[in-house]
């Protein structure tokens, strides 16, 4: 039987689940959460096998500052990201943050059935586009790898890089490193050009292959 926490600020969301999961006898649901903090208190009483978390929870702890802090107190716990974003920025930066798969809220029942199953047995799960994405990005990174321009980077330069990839917003890495927001601006226009990279997403996952952001690929 695998123990499943739902973590997800729509109460008709978790109701639907819940009723889907616990309609297949190998699964239970056996807690839900409205927001982060609390999945994190329910996940260290109930000891689930997955968690199911919401990538968007704008009330409370949000579901990658919840998988994170879970990660670093329940190292063994297998959390499932559930999201509506189709996008290499959030599938980064949920690996970054810890979780062991992502799903999209779009997918099929039985996708999702069987990504919990995958997850609860070690396994890292993604869905089909972002798998096919990743594997294209990985390739095309294999490419440049000879041409890594990291080393002309500046030493600021490198720390806009790491809190752009974080995801602070220039105000914010402005207010960090004590310099304007045209500064910060200037330094993210130069780094970008140096390492050849037009988007946060490339960031991103040039950040993560460096081992910027305390996890590496």
């Amino acid at each position: 039987m695998i123990k499943i926490l739902l973590v997800d600020d729509h109460a008709v969301v978790r109701m639907g689940l819940t009723m889907l999961l616990n309609s297949n006898p190998e699964m239970q649901v056996v807690g839900e959460a409205s927001e982060g903090n609390e999945g994190i208190k329910k996940a260290m009483k109930l000891k689930p096998d997955v968690v199911v978390m919401d990538l968007s929870m704008p009330h409370g702890k949000d579901g990658l500052s919840a998988t994170s802090e879970l990660k670093k107190l329940m190292p063994d716990v297998n959390i499932l990201i559930l999201t509506m974003h189709d996008d290499e920025e959030y599938l980064f930066r949920a690996i970054q943050a810890g979780a062991s798969g992502c799903i999209l809220k779009s997918a099929p029942h039985d996708e999702l059935m069987s990504a919990i199953e995958s997850v609860s047995l070690g396994n890292a799960y993604l869905h089909p586009a972002a798998t096919k994405r990743l594997m294209e990005q990985y390739l095309g990174s294999i490419k440049h790898d000879s041409h890594d321009t990291y080393h002309l980077l500046s030493d600021r330069e490198r720390e806009v890089l790491t809190l752009v990839a974080k995801g602070y917003a220039n105000k914010e890495i402005a207010e960090q490193l004590t310099i304007s927001v045209k500064t910060v601006e200037t330094h993210k226009g130069n780094l970008m050009e140096k390492l050849q990279m037009k988007t946060r997403p490339e960031l991103v996952e040039y950040a993560v292959k460096k081992g910027l952001l305390g996890y590496g690929i």
